[in-house]
């Protein structure tokens, strides 16, 4: 079966995707979890709070991060995606950029390929995810996470940011990937200022054009913690904050680490959007 953003919460509503970190060193430590009976009970609760999507990431992208190398990757992955997949009925994004990677996890039941480098790999990332009719996010990056806030220069980013995700898209779909299968994300903090970040959001409609659910991932980022002046650990209602304003300028995913508080955000933000 084709996996479609479209089922994930109903065409006119927000889906929310849980964010699950394998690695040990995540930039928000309260998302790591490294026993897989550590990471069932997160994703039960997980579920419990209404989430639509899990995305289970083994490798760190937080700026300075290093790469690690697929034997560790799957290492890491492949117990808690198989256990995933068999207990639970929600959809299992994996949060990976390397196809080798990707070809294994959707053979273990996974649904969509999260990819930060949009699709880097070119046509051997693409045909995988074609393979397996699976879901990809094109997800925009300067550089690597290594290197990408080493002083990322723009001249118009929504501009770029669209340009890129745009020929992404024509790659996955001259691939054969559906085109419901396509979810598009700006790449927040990814190689981006704060103010480069405040433009992608606020002008967030723009990616409309494209014809693709927008993914957002703003939660307990730099950006919230460059305006409020706070850590990973107390970002909570700026993340929320954030999400909303995605909500409100065209996102249709969220992706978070607080996942009953930012449903009940999306629950009242949706029924007064809607009343409006």
């Amino acid at each position: 079966m084709t996996f479609s953003f479209d089922n994930l919460a109903g065409s006119n509503s927000i889906a929310v995707m849980g964010v699950i970190n394998l690695s040990p060193d995540s930039f928000y430590s309260r998302s790591s979890h490294t026993n897989p009976c550590d990471v069932l009970h997160a994703a039960e609760k997980m579920i419990h709070d209404g989430v639509h999507i899990l995305d289970v990431g083994a490798e760190s992208t937080r700026p300075g991060a290093r790469g690690i190398s697929v034997k560790l990757e799957l290492e890491r992955l492949l117990p808690v995606i198989t256990k995933l997949t068999k207990e639970f009925n929600v959809p299992i994004s994996v949060d990976t950029y390397k196809p080798d990677v990707a070809s294994v996890v959707l053979q273990e039941g996974a649904a969509v390929i999260n990819d930060i480098s949009g699709l880097g790999a070119g046509y051997k990332m693409a045909n995988v995810i074609s393979h397996h009719n699976a879901g990809i996010v094109l997800m925009h990056m300067k550089g690597t996470p290594e290197i990408m806030q080493r002083n990322p220069c723009y001249e118009d980013v929504c501009a770029e940011v669209l340009n890129f995700l745009s020929q992404r898209v024509d790659l996955a779909e001259d691939a054969g990937i559906d085109s419901g299968s396509i979810a598009i994300d700006p790449g927040i903090g990814f190689g981006k200022t704060l103010t480069h970040n405040i433009d992608l959001i606020s002008k967030l409609g723009q990616l409309k054009v494209l014809g693709k659910k927008i993914l957002l991932g703003v939660s307990r980022k730099s950006l919230i913690g460059d305006i409020l002046n706070l850590e990973p650990a107390e970002r909570l209602e700026g993340s929320i904050a954030a999400g909303i304003v995605g909500v409100v300028n065209g996102a249709n995913i969220l992706r978070v680490h607080d996942v009953g508080p930012t449903v009940r955000a999306v629950r009242i933000a949706s029924a007064l959007m809607k009343t409006s």
